[in-house]
């Protein structure tokens, strides 16, 4: 393990768990890295108030970008995304507990933050501080915001796209290290083309962080979390609209805490070796496969988004060239990189390094235990494929599938411990025999329950220690 720090910033560490112990010829290289970030140095997590003289225009506390005018940059910058279609007018008070969420994240925003509300229909429109700019937080700001919001009323259409490219430019304005979006919808994005939002996604990945929230149970599951996998946030169901006000303040407050932006985590394998997938494992599961950015000879990228006070874990596999006994190697070279500010051209500054190795060996006993940690994490993938993959099933009517999955979901889920999924499960099918994975389905399911199942279905649990 080895960690490194930087001025008022996390210090940032790199545990690797594997059994690195290969049999002859043996090619496949498995480790679990936790990555872990801790203590915010001066500012413990917060985000440091922008100067007194920070760009003011017309309205007070707004966020002026233009050179010259007061030189004060916020260091964080978030944009509330609230649905304001029609359907959030049924029932009328869904559209209240609405206004409610967003006055409690608005009363969460720290001083010096900058901010923005959107309201969502087909269109973007700017409630507050409106004129494409950012307020930056204060007792007035925040007042001001909360008035704003009695202008929020439900009617037109859904077209998330719209609001996350208006949050774009919104969060861009603001020049902040720090760029994050809470959006809310309570409808299927049914006013533009899938294509769009899948378009916007890409452009909008690495520009900023959002957690995707769907309030009740007539929006689609995929597009909600689809846009949290996109922009590294979270997704979740609010079932009951009541409970919106304390799932905003709760997301709010882990925004409040990120201290450092754009981190990723950089791989580096040797002549011969290649990497097979690089996958989050908790809090959830993310391939991050995919999203490889080439950053100089056999070496890759992996956005991990914006860090405060926190630990995450990840699956790489690597494939390396066979050996034979007694030969040891190098794996993989594991970094968390950021760019250096204003740094063009200059090499990304390392926040923490470890190394995962290989050995090969005749010892078929050492060569084949599984690391605790690896299988758990295997464990944990294969509980949330299975559950994807049952629901599935049991939407098209193929019982005997969806059987099949969702009793290997129960199994995989009591044995790694993951108690909350257990019983997200359990709402579902009516267990018979845990041990054996033995369930029948139920007839008949709140759809509440079955979105939430399929929603939360990528949260995982640690290794117990």
């Amino acid at each position: 393990m080895a960690h490194f720090s930087t001025p008022e910033a996390p210090r940032f560490s790199v545990e690797v768990y594997q059994n690195e112990y290969l049999p002859e010829g043996g090619r496949e290289v498995n480790a679990i890295i936790t990555v872990t970030s801790a203590g915010g140095g001066a500012t413990a997590g917060r985000p440091v108030p922008a100067p007194a003289h920070a760009g003011y225009e017309d309205a007070p506390g707004a966020y002026d970008s233009a050179p010259g005018r007061g030189g004060g940059s916020p260091r964080a910058a978030v944009v509330i995304m609230v649905d304001c279609s029609g359907s959030m007018d049924y029932p009328p008070t869904k559209m209240r507990h609405a206004r409610d969420a967003t006055a409690a994240a608005i009363d969460t925003v720290r001083d010096g933050v900058a901010f923005s509300v959107v309201a969502g229909t087909h269109k973007a429109v700017e409630v507050f501080p409106g004129n494409g700019q950012l307020a930056i937080a204060d007792p007035l700001t925040r007042a001001q915001a909360k008035e704003a919001l009695r202008g929020l009323s439900p009617g037109g259409g859904t077209a998330i796209g719209t609001w996350l490219l208006q949050a774009d430019l919104l969060l861009g304005s603001a020049d902040a290290a720090i760029r994050h979006g809470i959006l809310l919808t309570d409808g299927r994005n049914e006013h533009e083309e899938p294509q769009r939002l899948r378009t916007v996604l890409d452009a909008c990945a690495g520009r900023f962080t959002c957690d995707a929230r769907g309030v009740g149970t007539d929006w689609e599951v995929e597009e909600v979390t689809g846009i949290a996998a996109a922009l590294l946030g979270t997704a979740d169901i609010v079932a009951d609209p009541a409970g919106l006000a304390a799932d905003f303040t709760r997301m709010m407050e882990t925004a409040m805490g990120k201290e450092i932006a754009d981190v990723s985590l950089r791989l580096w394998t040797p002549k011969g070796a290649e990497v097979a997938y690089v996958k989050q494992v908790a809090p959830t599961v993310e391939d991050l496969t995919a999203r490889r950015v080439e950053a100089g000879p056999r070496a890759g990228d992996y956005p991990t988004g914006s860090w405060g006070d926190e630990s995450r874990d990840y699956h790489l596999c690597v494939r390396v060239p066979a050996a034979e006994v007694g030969q040891e190697m190098l794996a993989a070279r594991v970094s968390l990189v950021q760019p250096v500010p204003d740094g063009v051209g200059s090499p990304p500054s390392a926040l923490a390094q470890g190394l995962v190795r290989a050995m090969w060996t005749d010892d078929l006993a050492v060569s084949t235990a599984m690391n605790p940690q690896v299988a758990h994490y295997t464990g944990q993938a294969e509980l949330a494929q299975a559950i994807k993959q049952g629901m599935n099933a049991r939407k098209s009517g193929d019982a005997e599938q969806a059987t099949a999955k969702l009793g290997r979901a129960v199994q995989l889920a009591a044995t790694s411990g993951n108690e909350d999924t257990a019983k997200l499960l359990a709402k579902v099918v009516d267990v018979l025999d845990v041990a054996a994975g033995t369930v029948r389905l139920k007839a008949k399911v709140a759809e509440a329950d079955e979105m939430t199942l399929e929603t939360r279905s990528t949260k995982t649990v640690r290794v117990k220690k």
